[in-house]
């Protein structure tokens, strides 16, 4: 009688364990274009518009979000929010715009508030409008897979989704933001917390603070400084390279990592330590899953592509259909060859394209020389240098 006992029990007890899942149903797929920094861009309409609008993909945000020149252009009503959004080169108080749909090609997510922020730097940036960018409030809702080698995005609703045999399932820290434990190495090995960010155009970045209190790098490395863009304006920071970044099984050796002042704290140390940007995480197809707080790694043919060590001190933006140099960084090839700020870039040794993101794909070789054509003053002048590195 005992044993009857105990086995009745036993499977009772299992019988409250198993419980269903339904599985995960694609729900749409659709194209997405890569901007310089394997920074993700989709297209979608917002409300009845017609016209559709160009969004980041940004794991790095924590909601949804339009530019204020869009929300202007289209008479989109918005409202004081009463919060402010941290970048990495000032804080913002942001309006925001309730309840609106979002349409992707073969889905609709609607009850979204979109907050207003100004994205003029991000358009000039990457040579084309940037009229929002799509973070938490979509990908909290959906499984999303992106593979980078076929430039596709998968959309699935919530529920049991078979991962690749291949490949590595992270279990990522949440707070609007994923946040993955890694293992840098440099002048000595420390493992901390950084965010996952998709919307950032660039390999590796640590705060100063960070980078200061662990001692990471190594005494011997000479940063150079860069320019660089975001939330908030432009920022100046430093651009060196470590000895390797860890996440879970996966190496990479001679990193590029950019180094921040961050003192509005957009990094949030002593919490984290920077952000892993998207430069890396294209060298795999991602599948985000929110709700279970997972994200599968699977490397992709891009895996082993070389990173960009270039440097040439050069900011280039596209303003009112020209490319235009802003600040050109002191001591660096470009400013040694005469270059300066405000001068009109008509061509990259013999490419005439007056596209941003081909100019500066020709201004990526190390060593290699580059003439340009440009207007200064109304007046066209050559001027020609060797792209240097940033070791």
């Amino acid at each position: 009688m005992l044993l009857i006992t105990f086995v009745f029990l036993f499977c009772f007890s299992n019988g409250q364990v198993i419980t269903y899942e339904k599985p995960a149903h694609l729900l749409t797929k659709f194209p997405f274009k890569q901007l310089t920094g394997g920074v993700i861009l989709v297209q979608a309409r917002f409300n009845n518009i017609a016209q559709p609008f160009n969004f980041i993909l940004d794991t790095g945000s924590g909601a949804i979000s339009l530019d204020s020149s869009t929300a202007a252009e289209f008479n989109i009503p918005h409202a004081p929010s009463g919060k402010t959004i941290n970048g990495i080169a000032g804080t913002t108080e942001v309006d925001y715009s309730q309840n609106n749909k979002l349409v992707l090609p073969g889905l609709t997510v609607d009850s979204l508030d979109f907050y207003i922020n100004n994205y003029d730097i991000l358009s000039s940036v990457y040579g084309e409008k940037i009229d929002g960018i799509i973070g938490y409030s979509f990908l909290s809702r959906y499984i999303v897979k992106i593979n980078y080698d076929s430039l596709k995005i998968e959309v699935y609703s919530q529920g049991k989704v078979p991962y690749p045999r291949s490949g590595y399932l992270l279990h990522p820290l949440f707070t609007a933001l994923p946040i993955q434990p890694l293992i840098i190495k440099d002048a000595r090995t420390v493992n901390a917390n950084f965010y996952i960010d998709t919307g950032a155009g660039l390999c590796f970045l640590m705060s100063k603070q960070f980078e200061e209190d662990s001692q990471v790098l190594k005494k011997s490395r000479k940063p150079v400084f860069i320019q660089v863009q975001g939330l908030g304006g432009k920022k100046q920071m430093l651009l060196t390279i470590i000895k390797g970044v860890q996440i879970g099984p996966y190496k990479f050796r001679k990193v590029p990592t950019n180094i921040l002042d961050d003192e509005f704290n957009a990094t949030s140390y002593p919490f984290l330590g920077g952000v892993i940007g998207n430069d890396i995480l294209r060298r795999f197809n991602v599948v985000f899953n929110y709700a279970k707080r997972e994200i599968h790694l699977l490397p992709n043919s891009h895996f082993n592509d070389d990173f960009d060590y270039s440097y040439t001190g050069l900011n280039l933006y596209y303003v009112d259909g020209k490319i235009v140099l802003d600040e050109v960084i002191n001591k660096s090839p470009a400013y040694k060859a005469g270059l300066k700020k405000d001068d009109v870039i008509v061509a990259v040794n013999t490419n005439f394209s007056n596209d941003i993101n081909i100019y500066k794909n020709l201004m990526q070789v190390v060593g290699q020389k580059i003439t340009l054509l440009v207007y200064r003053n109304n007046v066209p002048m050559l001027f020609s240098f060797h792209v240097g590195r940033i070791y």
